[in-house]
C-alpha cells in the first residue's frame, strides 16, 4: 500500500545532528603546497676593474735595416757638396775665437757674429777684456743669453790668459780647459781652427745628431760621442769633419724635420725618412 508524504503512518526521517570535532577524529587540515620559484642562474659577474688608460702610441723607429754609412765615402760626399765648409764664428785670431767660442754656447752663430765686433772694438786683446768692468761686458753679451755668466767666464778667461800664460792663448788641450769657460769642445775648436792642431773631434749638437743619423755612434755625453769619432776617424780629418757635419746639418739633416728628399746620401743613410 502505497503512503502519501503526508501519511501519519510514514516514518518520519530523523534530523541530522552536526557533532564538534574530537580528540581521535581531528579535523583534516588542509596543508598549502607552497610553490618554490625555481631559481634562475645569473651569469657570473665579474667584478668591476679600474678602467686602463689608454697608452699613447709607441713610436716605431726607423729601419735598422741599412748598415751605417761607411766614414771615408761619406766624407768625400760632403767634401762635394760642400768645398767651402769652415768655422761660421768670425775671428782674426786666437782669442778672438776662444771669446766667439764661449759666447756660442746655447747661441746660434749668427747672433754671436753680431755681437763679436763691437766687444773686440772695446777690448781686443786679454790684457784689456781682463780690465773691463764686468757689467760692460754683460751689456755688450746680453743678447747671447745667460749673458751674467758668459761675462764673468770672458772676464776670468782673460785675466788668467795674461796672469799665467803671458798674454798668449795656450796650445794645449790641457792648458785651454782649465780657463774659464772652456770645456772640450771650445778647445778643439780653437787648437784645429787657429792652430791647425788635430786633438780631437769638435762634438756639438750638430755632430752628435748627424753622427748618431749616420749610424757612426749610438749615442751618449759629447766626450763619448768625441772619443767614438776619434777612433774611426782619421786623424786628417779630425779638423774638417766638423764643418761638414755643421754644414750638412744647419742646411739639410735638421733636428726636428730633416729635408731627406733633397739629401744627396738619402739612397744609403740607415736613418732614412727619420722624424
Amino acid at each position: 500500500m502505497l503512503l502519501s508524504r503526508n501519511s501519519p503512518l510514514r516514518p518520519k526521517k530523523k534530523p541530522l545532528v552536526k557533532r564538534p570535532w574530537t580528540d581521535v577524529q581531528s579535523k583534516p587540515s588542509v596543508t598549502s603546497v607552497s610553490k618554490k620559484k625555481p631559481k634562475i642562474l645569473s651569469a657570473a659577474v665579474k667584478p668591476k676593474t679600474a678602467a686602463k688608460k689608454p697608452t699613447k702610441a709607441r713610436k716605431l723607429p726607423p729601419p735598422k735595416s741599412r748598415k751605417a754609412l761607411p766614414i771615408r765615402e761619406t766624407l768625400e760626399r760632403l767634401r762635394e757638396a760642400y768645398p767651402d765648409a769652415h768655422c761660421e764664428l768670425d775671428h782674426r785670431n786666437a782669442f778672438e775665437l776662444l771669446a766667439a767660442t764661449i759666447l756660442s754656447a746655447q747661441c746660434t752663430d749668427v747672433r754671436v757674429n753680431m755681437v763679436t765686433p763691437e766687444l773686440f772694438r772695446r777690448f781686443p786683446t786679454p790684457l784689456a777684456m781682463s780690465e773691463a768692468p764686468l757689467e760692460e761686458l754683460e751689456e755688450l753679451v746680453r743678447t747671447t743669453g745667460f749673458f751674467k755668466n758668459k761675462a764673468k767666464s770672458l772676464k776670468g778667461m782673460a785675466t788668467a790668459i795674461v796672469t799665467r800664460h803671458a798674454g798668449e792663448v795656450p796650445r794645449t788641450l790641457e792648458e785651454l780647459v782649465e780657463l774659464s769657460g772652456v770645456g772640450r769642445k771650445t778647445a778643439n775648436v780653437v787648437l784645429g781652427n787657429a792652430f791647425g792642431i788635430a786633438s780631437g773631434v769638435v762634438v756639438d749638437t750638430h755632430v752628435s745628431r748627424i753622427s748618431q743619423r749616420f749610424g757612426w755612434v749610438k749615442g751618449g755625453s759629447a766626450e763619448a760621442i768625441e772619443r767614438e769619432l776619434n777612433e774611426m776617424i782619421p786623424r786628417a780629418d779630425w779638423i774638417m769633419t766638423p764643418h761638414l757635419l755643421i754644414f750638412h746639418g744647419r742646411r739639410v739633416c735638421k733636428a726636428p724635420t730633416p729635408r731627406c728628399e733633397e739629401c744627396f746620401l738619402f739612397d744609403a743613410c740607415p736613418r732614412r725618412e727619420v722624424k
